[in-house]
């Protein structure tokens, strides 16, 4: 029996969100050339954009917690199943996720029209969503073991909230939320090592 074109279309939606990989690695892909080509048309023009970040904070804000969180997204919630034997998250919790992580680069990027608290929890939203969606998975089957795994997203939470802090006019250590971030950023190796123990 052949399928309506409404089937089909549902059908290639629940494809979609079947796998984290899916949605984040496209949008990680995707953000990485809009935030470069955005990067560099205020560089060539000296426009500026409508975020509290400067251009260069801003640039790194969004390489670091757009594109580099996404593809730790597509990862991770790819990874788990294997690690837990549980299903993948998917459908409506994934795509959640991904709008959250889409609208916190929205909110980034017209920050300065915007309440400097709404902007911090709206950009925090996704890596506390993602860590609560890992430790729920995780706890479920009973692989405390692999906790750890939360701790990158985590620390790179927090190095989203001090990067935020300083581009409100808060006094901590210039760069700390970046430099921050830059060692939380899993290198090859310590996937690998993580995947073994898994």
């Amino acid at each position: 029996m052949s399928l309506t074109i409404e089937e089909r279309l549902a059908s290639k939606n629940v494809v979609f969100l079947s796998y984290g990989f899916r949605p984040f690695f496209l949008a990680s892909a995707l953000w990485a050339i809009i935030a470069l080509a955005l990067w560099m048309v205020v560089l060539k023009t000296g426009t500026a954009l409508p975020s509290r970040f400067d251009p260069l904070a801003w640039h790194m804000h969004e390489m670091f917690f757009g594109f580099v969180m996404a593809a730790i997204a597509g990862f991770l919630l790819t990874a788990i199943p294997n690690w837990t034997g549980r299903q993948p998250v998917s459908g409506a919790l994934l795509g959640l996720l991904a709008f959250v992580w889409l609208w916190g680069r929205v909110v980034c990027l017209i920050s300065i029209w915007l309440p400097p608290w709404l902007s911090i929890t709206t950009d925090l939203a996704f890596p506390i969503l993602l860590a609560s969606v890992m430790a729920r998975e995780i706890i479920a089957a009973n692989s405390r073991r692999n906790m750890m795994m939360i701790a990158p997203v985590a620390v790179l939470g927090v190095a989203n909230l001090l990067m935020h802090l300083e581009a409100i006019g808060i006094d901590i250590s210039e760069g700390l939320g970046w430099r921050l971030a830059l060692s939380a950023v899993p290198r090859q190796r310590l996937w690998h090592r993580f995947e073994v123990i898994a």
